[in-house]
């Protein structure tokens, strides 16, 4: 008897083991399924753009400024007065029918969110309105980027495909970094920086059983992408000479630069948001005005500087090129900051990533320019300077200096500049945290009630329920009327804290709508196992 006990066990984990590497290979294949679909989707997404640009600019996202500069005065600014009712319907129909929450746009952030609070799903409906809200935003001319829609579109892809698949809730975090994955490989031509930018910044750990699946996805997504827009670097530098001993040094200089000009970005975008919302508040403006009073800024901002519209890429060309005297490249940093403020303020949509990369092609070509007017000859050229400021305001901002590198080097394709890349975006990063504490994504993910910056732990303090860990209320228990409460609402954290304030062992449970009606029990030693279990689940998730 014992020993036929022995052998159902026994068949019973070698059953388990092949169940777990089966569902690992159908991770791998729906991994490139997400892949390919990832990549048709963020190139249906730059085709959208290109449409609405020719409608509105006469010229594709690539020639934008160009189209702008021909149009004159009043047509150029008031095509993104036009795009913000454009965008104000969408958000409308999109808060209307429940598409998109709050009627806003989304981007990384809510990926962010979805993976460490939510259930690692995003809903594709909401992908494809916040893809149509940012196309229509940045054709019109709204100074932001498409990468962090296109992320957004990615991960709404992987959400769906996995839907009915029955994976683990584990599973399902990797198949959305994959998404991620596959749409940065898809808008940069850079599948080694997909794969970091969903490790680094979507998922937040390198464990290795989730990174082969994202470099499959990846991967994939690339071959897509070159099939179809070609291979080649999404922007190519000319050359820009020999580079100095001096120079490493100086790009640490450069670093302290672009570290102070993405705090101020990520400051005063702060700023600007509370402010509008504030006004709006106070004068009872509707949200759905926001994006056509954003558009008459834009647009002013742009009829002066069409190098702020849109994605700005063939500005960072013409940077590159040295077309831009020294005062207007100063000017430019200051413009396009601006406007990209009030773009993310207003309403529109898009993203932080491409605006990041452009303030910092500015603020670098700025910086060579003025060594070479001090130093002539003994530094390396402004093209030099332009690619490192590239990397560390685009990084600094993320909050993520190794993916971004690597996208420095993909975009370019030159690995000539590695170590003053990595110095100049180190120094930077480290800049943005001392002076706003937080990169852009963790700010916008405060405002709504979640504090990432503590790791996994603190995470697991704010997301688990009381609800999700309380008993029965033991038979007995003493219950005044003084006692304290703790409401089912609230979040693991505050309940050990208050159990450790109070001293109690334990509290009864309340809903917050009828504090005296007692719906459980949270034990100290029942908290504390939750919050045990799940550090465990957790570093096995992040280490294996």
């Amino acid at each position: 008897m014992v020993r036929n006990v022995a052998r159902i066990l026994i068949a019973l984990r070698k059953m388990r083991r092949r169940l777990a590497r089966f569902q690992a290979f159908r991770v791998w294949v729906l991994a490139v399924i997400i892949g390919v679909a990832g990549a048709y989707g963020v190139i249906a997404f730059r085709y959208a753009i290109d449409a609405v640009s020719t409608i509105a600019f006469g010229a594709s996202e690539v020639g934008i400024v160009s189209g702008a500069t021909s149009l004159g005065f009043s047509r150029a600014w008031a095509a993104p007065v036009i795009g913000g009712f454009v965008v104000s319907a969408i958000l409308y129909l999109a808060d209307r029918f429940n598409w998109l929450e709050g009627g806003r746009g989304q981007g990384i952030a809510d990926v962010i969110e979805a993976r460490a609070v939510g259930d690692s799903r995003i809903s594709l409906r909401a992908g494809l309105a916040a893809a149509t809200v940012s196309a229509v935003s940045l054709g019109a001319g709204a100074s932001a980027g498409r990468e962090g829609p296109a992320v957004h579109l990615g991960a709404a892809i992987a959400s769906i495909l996995d839907r009915y698949m029955g994976f683990t809730a584990k599973q399902r975090r990797t198949l959305l970094g994959c998404g991620a994955a596959a749409a940065v490989s898809a808008s940069f031509n850079a599948p080694l920086a997909g794969v970091l930018f969903a490790l680094e910044v979507i998922l937040g750990n390198y464990a290795l059983s989730i990174f082969g699946p994202i470099a499959a996805a990846s991967v994939a997504a690339a071959i897509v992408a070159r099939i179809h827009l070609g291979d080649f670097p999404a922007i190519a530098p000319p050359d820009y000479g020999l580079v100095q001993t001096i120079d490493v040094p100086l790009a640490a200089v450069l670093g302290l630069a672009c570290g102070l000009i993405a705090a101020a970005f990520i400051l005063s975008t702060e700023q600007m948001t509370t402010r509008v919302r504030e006004f709006a508040q106070q004068f009872n403006i509707s949200y759905l005005l926001l994006p056509p009073i954003g558009g008459v800024i834009i647009g002013l901002i742009g009829a002066f500087f069409p190098e702020v519209f849109g994605v700005s890429y063939e500005a960072v060309t013409n940077a590159l090129a040295g077309k831009y005297t020294l005062v207007f490249l100063v000017a430019l940093v200051l413009a396009k900051g601006v406007a990209t403020a009030v773009t993310l303020s207003c309403r529109f949509g898009g993203g932080v990533f491409a605006p990041g990369l452009v303030i910092g092609v500015f603020a670098g070509a700025a910086f060579g320019a003025i060594l070479g007017d001090t130093f002539p000859g003994a530094t390396a050229s402004p093209v030099y300077y332009a690619m490192i400021g590239m990397g560390a305001v685009g990084g600094a901002i993320l909050g993520a200096p190794i993916s971004t590198t690597l996208i420095v080097f993909e975009l370019t394709g030159d690995y000539g500049i590695t170590i003053s890349v990595m110095v100049a975006v180190a120094i930077a990063t480290l800049m943005v945290q001392w002076l706003c504490g937080q990169s852009f994504f963790q700010w916008q993910l405060s405002r709504r009630g979640y504090d990432l910056s503590e790791g996994p732990h603190g995470i697991i303090l704010q997301t688990i329920r009381v609800r999700d860990v309380m008993e029965k209320m033991p038979p007995g228990a003493p219950l005044s009327q003084d006692a304290s409460r703790i409401e089912a609402g609230q979040s693991l954290g505050e309940a050990l804290a208050l159990l450790t304030e109070d001293n109690e062992r334990g509290l009864p449970v309340v809903e917050p709508d009828n504090r005296d009606t007692v719906v459980g029990y949270l034990s100290r030693i029942k908290a504390l196992a939750a919050y045990n279990k799940a550090l465990i689940d957790e570093h096995i998730e992040h280490h294996i």
